[in-house]
């Protein structure tokens, strides 16, 4: 049963923010990066009435081409979601229905998937916060996609929160929006998941690892990979064969990326495989968890934080801003361009700590 939906969830948040503020917490201009502010052709079985459309970029940073990033230090995902979108204050929530994305490329434990205890805190506060119907779907790129989401007892807490689940697997054609191929590096555009784009808010909440299959790091953008389809009834292309074959793969990647804008993005980082991935790899406690809306930002502060845990060679060497997910991703417009406009928010001296290395690494 869903909670009632009051203002008195925003109004706890704001008084929190500026107990916070008054504790010492700041916010600092983002030029000084402060730690504690701091088209595809369809096969003719295909329904030809099915429309394409080409992507166009999304200006996704903020007001005053800043992208907050909140960086909650903790081991606890529970109160680490909490806190994060307390710090946060995403907008664009209440009164809408949401589309809830998870990474369940397997249904293993986090962070090769989704952690259930963090998804159904988020489902909380997104009903608390006034949300008007959730969905969770996602498509698996290594597992059986119903079978990862039982074993991650996502329909059960369903059924809890009153909640709609799909399967993008078992979706018919029609719930698939061809995305034109022009402007970007896939053979026939790609098919995205309609179900995303008819939602009012569309969240985003991934973990933090590297990918060993050619992504090199799986963060927010690449999570996106999962609203994409493998194949669509009708259609006999193989879209992730097209991905994953490609030289062009990371910025394929990216490319995905302007069929939609999230409203949030939750990346667990509690633990990390800093090498292997996604679905095993080297384990690591790196003790963090960052929330934003900007996916761009997010990315860099994740990969920075992959860096300073000690990582693969193809994510640390050179700039972030060179790294082509990054790279191309900022071509399109897509979020920050620079660690010039990304602001790391902290509300703890664990987290500033932690930040201040952070935005080190931000500007190599």
């Amino acid at each position: 049963m869903q909670p009632n939906h009051s203002t008195r969830k925003y109004k706890r948040r704001r008084v929190l923010r500026l107990a916070a503020l008054a504790a010492g917490t700041s916010i600092l201009p983002a030029a000084c990066r402060s730690g504690n502010s701091t088209s595809p052709t369809p096969d003719a079985a295909v329904d030809a009435t099915v429309p394409t459309t080409t992507p166009t970029p999304i200006a996704q940073s903020p007001s005053g081409n800043v992208s907050k990033v909140v960086l909650v230090r903790t081991d606890d995902r529970v109160a680490g979601t909490q806190k994060a979108l307390d710090l946060l204050q995403p907008e664009g929530l209440s009164d809408r229905t949401v589309f809830l994305k998870p990474n369940y490329n397997t249904g293993d434990p986090a962070p090769a998937a989704t952690d259930t205890q963090l998804l159904e805190a988020l489902v909380q506060e997104l009903q608390t916060a006034g949300s008007q119907g959730i969905t969770i779907g996602d498509r698996s790129g290594m597992a059986n996609t119903r079978q990862a989401m039982e074993q991650k007892q996502v329909f059960q807490l369903a059924d809890r929160y009153g909640l709609e689940t799909i399967v993008f697997d078992e979706m018919d054609a029609d719930q698939w929006q061809y995305i034109s191929a022009d402007g970007t590096h896939w053979q026939k555009g790609f098919a995205f998941a309609r179900p995303i784009l008819d939602a009012g808010a569309i969240v985003n909440t991934c973990c933090l690892k590297t990918h060993r299959f050619g992504g090199h790091f799986t963060l927010s953008l690449k999570n996106s990979v999962g609203m994409v389809a493998k194949y669509v009834p009708g259609d006999s292309f193989n879209y992730m064969q097209d991905l994953h074959s490609s030289p062009h793969q990371r910025i394929m990647i990216a490319e995905i990326n302007q069929a939609y804008k999230p409203a949030l993005i939750l990346l667990d980082g509690v633990d990390a495989f800093v090498n292997g991935g996604p679905a095993s790899g080297k384990k690591v406690k790196a003790g963090v968890m960052l929330a934003g809306t900007d996916r761009v930002a997010v990315d860099a502060v994740a990969i920075a934080i992959l860096r300073s845990l000690g990582t693969t060679d193809a994510v640390s060497e050179g700039s972030i801003w060179q790294l082509e997910q990054i790279q191309r991703a900022v071509e399109l417009g897509l979020g920050a361009s620079s660690a010039e406009q990304i602001e790391l928010v902290t509300a703890d001296s664990a987290s500033q700590t932690m930040a201040d290395q952070i935005r080190q690494l931000l500007t190599i």
